[in-house]
């Protein structure tokens, strides 16, 4: 019995993976120090794997996401060493698309693979990052992503052309597999997660024929994770040394394996210990789940994570802030290597005194259930999830109370939050800073923001969100049934981290969470001002959730909390509504067999939150989702406006509303707030005159992609000046100012 791990989060306990790197942009980090301090972080990476687990992979470690890796790994572009040409495919003025990792909250940059005069790319081996990785931790195994996983994440390239793309790079992966083994690997680590979405049967075709060649070259242990492989034992004859399996949300693994068991010749890796969610695993039924597999093959077993440690912080240690019943009940990335080690203890008949306590704290405590609420949502009728108005009959109420210009101009929400103000929640938080100080503070940053928008001339104005650390962390805090941690962060996307909130109860609003910020915000202008909220299926999506009850009941419980808040603002006079749902696409399933499910409740509470008066304009924000295999799902949420990205997409996003009549307002995003860069007017118009051919101008929105929290103010205020002005244009151009409809 072995144990394996994979996927610890490069991190770091003190979050030095973003200081070194984020230094490093800054100036204020070399690159030998750069260098020495990742290579420090990856030693405390493998120290953790060494103290828990058997085996675990190398090469991990990236500086900014793998996938970017491993196209500069097979010559996709241009890799002269230099960090700068790495860095620019990242955040420069032409970075690469940024998209969701399959249904999960972090993002991977996409590489765009063209068909030059109908051939595919010449793909080499540009880069050896394996071998590097191998020769200086050659206990491990080497970490690549698999090529269908690298074709199938792509872009670029017409459908049929796959089957050519993935045979045109296996001579580099060869050669890649050959240099590992001569170099003394006695295994390799291949992640193929998209071996678990919708494969069709000409993609099975050539997942055999590649692994047929593949296999031959190495001794290859393959992982899925995140859902069940259809076609699972047609792997079977594959010359493969193992296959790692999902076996906590993919239940069709399990089926395959009691029907068709497992083959003798291959080490059968069991993913029983979950890397997205953080509740305790129950060992003992862990154990009995082993003990199944064995009567069901005669295969060699290791036990593993279900899916990479990176969606989890690294430790619990240092929560001791949180409540003590909840802390006993929960496992971050360390206590998951930990969980494989005292498994294993269970398996091999070792002593199990700590496994027998550990089990003690896997069940839910009965105070955090409030019957009250829990009526609420059995109460729920079919009228509760619909508006009180068709839109056409809203849009006329709207257009007659805001009065707004051809192409209304906006933001999505939040401004810069520099060092001082950041220093000065910290100090707040602390009790070291007076609630007084820290609330004028606030005031004074949202006078400000609303000042700069009426100079700039923006049409619908927000506060700025100053008060708010993360959009989904703010309304946690607010909510009973939450708890936050102190240092429980994880990756997004690059540097970029936050901490994903505990929702372990039922939720309840005790009092107004944003109605202080904005109608004092209000207060400052005639222009309205967006009340800004984040919607239920993302609070959902980017906290760790209870499992006691049914998800739909989760969000139903988060949508009526939010559906106070928006009762409450508009009772103050807000005219306009945003209620964000960017993890909307992402919390999907990854078989589009389970969409329907899915979108039924999703829709229906952001429906059940967004439950507002016709007069009042409900906005929602989408980013970094495939727009055009859900646009009838955001069709069916009814909200009046909707804005999404469009600038790393290149307005590629459009093309869903060429197939799609949208009924509705649209902000196609034109100003890429995940890049340094400043756009120009011109760019900005071109996104906006794609999208005029198929929706009429007057329903268009002018817009940033996504919030304008992480970039500076020296970025932010000509890049809105060049989007008002693009906007002004564009009403020069397609007519004079009228209302929007």
């Amino acid at each position: 019995m072995q144990t394996y791990a994979y996927g610890y989060p490069r991190l770091g306990r003190k979050r030095e993976y973003k200081t070194l790197i984020e230094g490093f942009w800054q100036g204020k980090v070399s690159e030998a120090e750069l260098t020495a301090g990742l290579e420090a972080l990856e030693e405390e990476r493998l120290a953790a794997y060494r103290r828990f687990v058997d085996r675990f992979p190398v090469g991990e470690m990236s500086l900014y996401d793998p996938m970017l890796d491993t196209a500069l790994m097979l010559g996709l572009y241009p890799n002269g060493g230099r960090l700068e040409d790495y860095f620019a495919l990242a955040r420069g003025e032409g970075a690469l698309e940024l998209t969701k990792w399959f249904n999960t909250n972090y993002h991977y940059l996409v590489p765009e693979i063209r068909m030059d005069a109908g051939a595919p790319p010449p793909f080499r081996l540009a880069w050896n990052k394996p071998l590097e990785a191998f020769r200086k931790h050659p206990e491990g195994l080497p970490y690549v992503i698999g090529p269908y996983t690298f074709v199938r994440l792509s872009k670029g390239y017409p459908p049929e052309a796959f089957g050519e793309i993935l045979r045109a790079l296996l001579p580099a992966y060869g050669e890649l597999l050959r240099s590992l083994r001569a170099a003394g690997a006695e295994a390799i680590h291949v992640d193929e997660p998209a071996w678990a979405l919708d494969v069709p049967p000409e993609h099975v075709a050539l997942i055999r024929e590649a692994y047929t060649a593949l296999g031959q070259e190495a001794a290859l242990l393959v992982f899925t994770y995140y859902e069940a492989v259809d076609f699972l034992p047609s792997l079977y004859d594959l010359p493969l040394r193992g296959i790692g399996l999902d076996l906590l949300h993919g239940p069709g693994n399990w089926e395959a394996l009691r029907r068709a068991g497992f083959p003798s010749d291959k080490i059968l890796i069991a993913g029983l210990v979950d890397g997205r969610n953080i509740w305790k695993t129950e060992l003992s039924r862990a154990a009995a789940q082993v003990e199944d597999l064995r009567r069901h093959t005669g295969a060699e077993i290791w036990i593993s994570n279900a899916g990479p440690l990176y969606h989890l912080p690294v430790t619990t240690e240092a929560e001791a802030k949180l409540d003590p019943a909840l802390q006993e009940r929960i496992a971050f990335a360390t206590e998951r290597l930990k969980e494989l080690r005292l498994l294993k203890a269970l398996l091999t008949g070792e002593p199990d005194e700590e496994a027998r306590r550990w089990n003690a704290y896997t069940h839910p405590v009965d105070r955090w259930q409030h019957p009250e609420v829990q009526e609420r949502v059995r109460r729920l009728s079919p009228a509760d999830f619909s508006r009180e108005a068709p839109y056409e009959e809203r849009s006329r109420r709207q257009r007659a109370r805001l009065n707004l210009p051809l192409f209304p101009t906006t933001t999505i929400g939040s401004f810069p939050q520099t060092e001082d103000l950041r220093r000065a929640r910290t100090a707040f938080r602390a009790g070291k800073l007076p609630a007084e100080e820290y609330e004028a503070l606030i005031r004074e940053r949202i006078r400000y923001v609303i000042q700069l928008q009426e100079e700039l001339g923006l049409d619908v104005l927000v506060h700025g969100e100053f008060e708010r650390s993360d959009m989904v962390e703010f309304f946690a805090e607010r909510l009973e049934g939450f708890a936050i941690t102190q240092h429980g962060w994880i990756l997004s996307y690059g540097t970029r981290v936050y901490r994903p909130p505990i929702l372990y109860g039922d939720v309840r609003r005790p009092v107004p969470m944003t109605l202080r910020e904005i109608t004092y915000a209000q207060s400052l202008t005639e222009k309205p001002v967006k009340g800004m909220l984040t919607g239920p299926v993302t609070m959902l999506a980017w906290s760790y959730i209870r499992e006691d009850i049914p998800v739909h009941e989760v969000a139903f419980q988060l949508a009526l909390a939010i559906q106070d808040e928006v009762r409450d603002l508009e009772a103050a006079g807000i005219r306009v509504i945003q209620i964000d749902e960017p993890a909307f696409r992402e919390r999907a399933p990854l078989k589009r067999r389970d969409w329907p499910a899915y979108f039924d409740w999703a829709v229906k509470a952001f429906r059940l939150a967004s439950r507002a008066r016709p007069e009042t304009q409900i906005h929602t924000h989408m980013c970094y989702s495939e727009f055009n295999e859900i646009i009838e799902y955001i069709d069916a949420l009814d909200a009046d406006v909707i804005s999404i990205e469009a600038t790393r997409s290149r307005g590629e996003v459009i093309q869903a509303f060429e197939r799609h009549r949208y009924p509705r307002q649209i902000g196609p995003g034109v100003y890429d707030v995940h890049s340094p860069a400043i756009p120009t007017p011109e760019s900005m118009e071109a996104i906006i005159e794609r999208a005029i051919r198929v929706i009429p101008p007057e329903r268009i929105w002018v817009n940033p992609d996504c919030g304008l929290k992480t970039r500076r103010w020296e970025e932010v205020i000509p890049s809105l000046r060049h989007m008002v002005a693009a906007a002004r244009r564009l009403r020069e151009r397609h007519g004079a100012p009228v209302p929007a409809s």
